[in-house]
């Protein structure tokens, strides 16, 4: 016989256990999904770091620049003008023309008939002609006095040089005695150039008494340039009647350029004679170096593009050994100058673009540990790049470039990928 089968299936207390165990399972696995979401979210909703640009406190040279639009300008010019009455003949220069002094002919005058002998306009013409000489003999005396100048310039500039090799003398001792030179030298050009327009005011003077003193005379007047240089600009070009005084042409040197800038009465302050100046966007690859000789004693209005007046004063400046391709450069040339007015070989730099203003504070964040920290500090001089710094943080600090606004006291900021 057979055996009877066996009882296969579980007690019910096993099914229940199963089914547990599984809900348990899915519980766990729902509290973990919901904690990891929750997780996920919270990483997404912290704060995360700000990008910022980092620059570093340092030591270093600091110069003050004031930067100005400025123009070029012949530094001795002379406009000629007519001696007598009369017709003139059609002028045959044109702008750009050389002309030599004393050779070159300007123009010719065909004298009008003179009228019957004037007493008084004689003896104008006498003390005219008299003036004129006394001015000859004032501008001889200016030429003997400058050369005078320059020569004991000059030995002082020797007498430097060589100390400046035995390192007897202060480099600004040296650049004052040559600067001192360089003005007397330039001077005495100009007291030649004064006195051949004393000479040839002279010549003019002469003429017009001629005139009056000879009423029968009708020869023409040859018109000559009093300098060698070029023609600037021609006044009266076509042929016509001109009485005495009738401005003719404009000419000068080309070769001898100074540089005029209007710069704000504020600013010109600070401007010493003997400060360095840079000449820039002038056309060439380098700046042109320059020194400032002269500022005007009486400043100006000016209406700006905005409307705003603005008192100016005009800076005029002289290059210091231009090189060839600053010869292309003629009158009334645009060019921008930079006049230093304050220097330190040695001072603690902060990025200008790290410093903001709270109140009358200026302040900046500090990047400290990942994370900006605001300091208080004091700023001195400024060249628009980097700023002076007289208190508040220490060299090898490091500082946010252009914060954003989001950046507070204390935020978290990783340093920008370059």
């Amino acid at each position: 016989m057979s055996e009877p089968a066996r009882e296969t299936s579980n007690p019910p207390w096993e099914g229940r256990r199963n089914r547990s165990a599984l809900g348990l399972l899915r519980r766990v696995f729902t509290w973990a999904l919901g904690l990891a979401l929750l997780g996920f979210i919270g990483y997404g909703l912290r704060p995360r770091p700000i990008e910022a640009e980092i620059g570093t406190v340092a030591r270093g040279p600091l110069t003050v620049h004031v930067v100005e639009e400025g123009k070029t300008r012949i530094r001795n010019r002379y406009v000629v003008s007519a001696p007598v009455a009369g017709q003139m003949r059609r002028v045959p220069l044109k702008n750009g023309d050389i002309v030599k002094a004393g050779e070159t002919i300007i123009a010719r005058i065909e004298p009008a008939i003179s009228p019957l002998l004037d007493p008084r306009a004689k003896a104008e013409a006498e003390a005219r002609l008299q003036a004129m000489d006394a001015g000859k003999l004032k501008a001889a005396q200016a030429l003997d006095l400058a050369h005078t100048s320059e020569k004991f310039a000059l030995q002082n500039w020797e007498r430097a040089k060589k100390l400046v090799q035995t390192k007897s003398i202060s480099d600004t001792d040296r650049d004052n005695t040559e600067r001192d030179y360089e003005m007397r030298a330039r001077e005495t050009r100009a007291a030649e150039f004064a006195l051949k327009i004393a000479e040839f005011e002279l010549a003019q003077a002469r003429a017009a008494l001629m005139q009056i003193e000879t009423p029968g005379n009708s020869t023409t007047v040859e018109v000559r340039s009093p300098v060698s240089g070029s023609v600037l600009r021609v006044m009266q070009e076509s042929a016509t009647i001109v009485t005495p005084g009738v401005q003719i042409l404009e000419v000068g040197d080309k070769s001898d350029i100074e540089i005029e800038a209007e710069i704000l009465s504020r600013d010109a302050v600070a401007i010493k004679p003997g400060a360095t100046v840079s000449i820039e966007q002038w056309g060439g690859e380098k700046p042109l170096n320059g020194r400032v000789r002269l500022l005007e004693p009486a400043a100006f209005t000016k209406i700006s593009a905005l409307g705003v007046e603005e008192q100016r004063v005009i800076v005029l400046s002289d290059l210091l050994n231009p090189p060839v391709e600053a010869q292309k450069l003629g009158d009334r040339y645009r060019v921008e100058v930079r006049v230093a007015v304050w220097h330190g070989d040695d001072v603690l730099l902060v990025p200008a673009g790290a410093l903001f203003r709270e109140g009358s504070e200026w302040k900046t964040f500090v990047f400290e540990g990942h994370a900006a920290r605001k300091r208080t500090l004091q700023a001195g001089h400024s060249d628009g790049r980097m700023t002076e710094v007289l208190g508040g943080i220490d060299a090898g600090m490091k500082v946010l470039l252009h914060p954003p606004d989001t950046v507070k006291d204390g935020s978290a900021v990783k340093k920008r990928a370059q």
